[in-house]
């Protein structure tokens, strides 16, 4: 029998089902995200405007409902009373309300359960310099950057500092103490709230995301100053996310900017969700360990070689993408016509496409 899904009722389903997104569009059913994947709700009829306007109302606090209609979309996020956490991207689609859920585990993962490779956890002992997580929307950064932070929150007494767009998941005073700060809500703008950060006593900063030249400016500066540093890009592999952060800069700073990357980076973590061949979702990653060889080619602007590097550098702890999907698709995690499709380099699994046939 056919129902109206409310988006009460949607968070509720989300937390039940272990469904990753929702995406509500007016004059359609409900679509759900498992596991990649997307596909309407089976027995649910299509949204109607007044009732989903009605819905958004009531989930958005009256501050913020008032921005979605002045600015025409609002990111933020809510709770419900069973602990369930949702991020929400409310806007507008052909002068109709539009909603996008991301569901929030209520527990952070641990670093073990996301299959890290050993080299991450040098990154957790770092007292200065810049670490960043990049990837595309829905690979997972978030997850990532939290279950590192919590590992940090358990084994180092210091305190964390975190700048979101909005807050995603809650941390809980361990061995660290964590000031979690909002975009609008508890700061205007990350460029004047990284300038204050240095008063607020931080030992590790996350920035949500490095959108802009005057976030980046102030990221650098502050893992110059003797403080750990957590970003996200957008950027998909080590040597993209360099060169993004330089052409951010006039080209009159560059040089200088390239200069200080080489300085203060300690690491690139680029990382894809993959559709598994057990129908779940797992990540492959490239990462980058800023050494001496790396530190040069980024001052000197020859981050094109960078790739090479990463590739003969397995016993510094870096990994190119290719080498983790090779290795996915020899353990039967993925298939070699997957990894083909997200390879840089996609002829090399030609071989490995024959012999799964």
């Amino acid at each position: 029998m056919s129902k109206y899904y409310h988006v009460a009722d949607l968070l509720s389903l989300m937390a039940q089902e272990q469904l990753s997104d929702v995406h509500c569009l007016v004059g359609l059913p409900p679509t759900v995200r498992k596991n990649g994947r997307l596909g309407a709700v089976g027995d649910a009829v299509p949204i109607t405007k007044n009732t989903l306007a009605a819905d958004i109302k009531t989930l958005l606090t009256s501050d913020i409902h008032a921005r979605y209609l002045a600015e025409r979309t609002v990111d933020t996020s809510v709770g419900t009373p069973d602990g369930s956490r949702f991020r929400l991207n409310v806007y507008f689609e052909k002068e109709n309300p539009a909603l996008a859920v991301r569901y929030i585990p209520s527990k952070i993962p641990t670093l073990a359960s996301l299959h890290l490779p050993p080299i991450v956890d040098r990154f957790l002992t770092l007292t200065n310099g810049i670490v960043l997580v990049t990837g595309p929307a829905g690979a997972g950064k978030t997850t990532l950057l939290a279950a590192m932070l919590e590992e940090i929150n358990k084994t180092r007494s210091e305190h964390i500092l975190t700048f979101e767009d909005p807050i995603e998941f809650l941390f809980h005073p361990k061995q660290s103490i964590i000031s979690q700060l909002q975009l609008g809500r508890d700061f205007l703008n990350f460029e004047s709230a990284l300038k204050h950060a240095l008063r607020q006593d931080p030992n590790v900063i996350l920035i949500g995301e490095m959108r802009d030249l005057e976030t980046m400016n102030a990221a650098l500066a502050l893992a110059e100053t003797g403080h750990v540093v957590f970003a996200t890009l957008h950027t998909n592999s080590a040597a993209q996310t360099v060169e993004r952060i330089v052409n951010a800069f006039p080209a009159y700073q560059q040089t200088q900017i390239r200069l200080q990357l080489s300085l203060v980076l300690r690491g690139v973590i680029s990382q894809l969700l993959l559709p598994a061949q057990d129908s779940s979702l797992s990540p492959a990653r490239e990462i980058l360990v800023n050494t001496t060889a790396v530190a040069n080619l980024i001052a000197q602007g020859k981050t094109e070689q960078i790739p090479n590097v990463i590739l003969s550098s397995a016993a510094d702890g870096m990994q190119t993408l290719d080498q983790d999907l090779i290795s996915m698709v020899e353990a039967h995690i993925i298939t070699a016509n997957l990894a083909q499709k997200y390879s840089p380099h996609p002829k090399q699994y030609e071989r490995l496409e024959m012999e799964e046939t």
